[in-house]
């Protein structure tokens, strides 16, 4: 049988300054993800983003960043074919993929 608990976090930054706070750390890390995220949040104004790097799953040194899985919901996307929804995401992500980035799944 399972048994339920709960653990209690302090912090002292407001939720707010932790999200700051991770998306700059994030940023130092893993500057590739971290990239396209930017990029993606801004000229699509999603409703819901999912960025994972699958990097590991792949041949390359630990701590790459070449391979991504990115999921986006956007009203951007309403009324447009899919081939026009992936030619957005490339496009934006065009120097990412030019420079390091081998493989992109897109779900959109």
């Amino acid at each position: 049988m399972y048994k339920l608990f709960s653990v209690k976090i302090k912090s002292r930054l407001p939720l707010v300054g932790r999200h700051i706070q991770n998306m700059t750390s994030l940023a130092h890390a893993n500057p590739v993800e971290a990239a396209i995220r930017k990029k993606l949040t801004a000229a699509l104004g999603p409703s819901f983003i999912e960025i994972s790097n699958e990097s590991h799953m792949h041949n390359v040194p630990k701590g790459s960043e070449t391979h991504f899985k990115v999921i986006v919901v956007s009203d951007k996307f309403v009324d447009q074919p899919l081939i026009k929804r992936h030619r957005m995401v490339n496009d934006l992500l065009q120097n990412e993929l030019q420079t390091g980035v081998h493989a992109l799944s897109i779900v959109l």
